[in-house]
């Protein structure tokens, strides 16, 4: 796929292929992508979703997932790991665009000062992220104490701010949600160091522990009612910059594992037969089934990508579309991943192979938010006109 947008010249051949050689070596020692991201870094990639007003590239939504399928295609945990990233600078600049200031300093803090941002929701035991929280937030002079375990902390070695909620529970019938940034000066939390996982294993999500945090009001992005009764633009934009991008990346995953199966189907062969593998009936049936479910992704993620871009007014349905187009491109991708297992090969399950490490990865998107139970929770009751905080419990 050619892509001519502004920006795109970024991500050049010779700049992917090194991405490329050393996807396996970070994946291997199972460290952070350093050298990735100080070269993107350095390019300015981390501000294609800053307006140019602030200095940034001023890419759209779908511009930012095309770069971002072009990453992903040769490096995808490098990818997810800047979608962390984008997941609020992306949102910044939603707010900014739609009248609200309220993150701006976002916008200006990644451009001047080359602040990278992270993001902190992730908690055990709590499957609402964002709307519910197990870690407190404690009025105090001038901002907010958080206390708190955070797990999966996308870019842990390197966040500039830590981007979490946590929940303010001294009105009992009114709970709230506090959304705030904390930075990597703030005393009071530790970073530890978890992440030894099944795939996705450059982006370094690690654990962070918070105890009594100082957050300065500055620094706090919206207070809101606990649950879905608080959700608004600020919560929204987060799952379109978060979820859509994770399914960016996910499809992305899934065409290299297919272009990799149909390169191999042509050089495989077998005593019973005289020709590749390639004209065997089996493989081009699976062959076939995998390209109708990346057609598939490619239809319902890109217009959703699309629709969010072009700011297509679908009014409370955007939940639901999104979650929706997350999860299918993320269930459609791995199953794409698994028939090319198959397909290529013994070979394919050792550590030395690529498709052995996509097959890891790909394992993960069904993991990412939100996985199966909080997405069919949640689009089925909105699709039957429940509240979704109907039976919540706040304590």
């Amino acid at each position: 796929m050619t892509i001519t947008l502004p920006g795109t010249d970024l991500l050049t051949d010779d700049l992917l292929a090194r991405f490329d050689e050393r996807a396996p070596m970070y994946d291997r020692e199972n460290r952070f992508m350093h050298e990735d991201f100080e070269e993107l870094r350095d390019l300015g990639y981390l501000n294609a979703a800053v307006p140019t007003e602030f200095g940034g590239l001023g890419l759209s939504f779908a511009e930012v997932q095309q770069l971002q399928r072009r990453l992903a295609y040769v490096a995808p945990a490098t990818a997810v790991a800047v979608n962390m990233h984008f997941y609020w600078t992306g949102v910044a600049a939603e707010l900014w665009h739609a009248g609200d200031t309220s993150c701006e300093w976002m916008l200006r803090a990644s451009v001047d000062d080359g602040a990278v941002f992270a993001a902190g929701h992730g908690e055990t035991g709590n499957d609402l992220p964002l709307f519910l929280s197990t870690s407190q937030a404690e009025r105090v002079d001038g901002g907010w104490e958080i206390t708190g375990h955070k797990i999966f902390g996308s870019l842990s070695p390197v966040w500039t701010f830590l981007g979490l909620h946590a929940m303010d529970t001294s009105d009992p019938e009114n709970p709230q949600i506090v959304h705030a940034f904390i930075p990597r000066d703030a005393k009071g939390y530790r970073i530890e160091e978890t992440w030894d996982v099944l795939g996705m294993r450059a982006t370094e999500s690690n654990d962070t522990i918070l105890d009594h945090v100082f957050v300065p009001d500055k620094y706090v992005a919206l207070v809101c009612p606990a649950g879905f009764a608080g959700v608004g633009l600020f919560q929204v934009s987060i799952f379109a910059w978060g979820l859509l991008g994770f399914g960016t990346v996910y499809a992305a995953i899934a065409q290299r594992a297919y272009d990799e199966t149909i390169r191999s189907a042509h050089k495989r062969s077998s005593i019973a037969l005289t020709r590749s593998m390639a004209y065997h009936p089996g493989v081009q049936h699976e062959v076939a089934e995998m390209r109708i479910a990346l057609e598939a992704i490619e239809g319902h993620l890109g217009k959703t990508i699309d629709d969010w871009s072009n700011h297509v007014d679908h009014g409370g349905d955007w939940p639901v579309k999104i979650l929706a187009a997350k999860y299918f491109a993320v269930t459609q991708a791995w199953t794409v991943v698994d028939k090319a297992l198959d397909l290529t090969g013994g070979g394919g399950i050792f550590t030395r192979n690529r498709m052995e490490q996509m097959f890891r990865d790909a394992r993960l998107g069904r993991i990412h938010p939100g996985n199966s139970l909080l997405t069919h929770e949640v689009v089925g009751k909105l699709s039957l006109g429940i509240n979704p905080d109907e039976g919540l419990r706040w304590g």
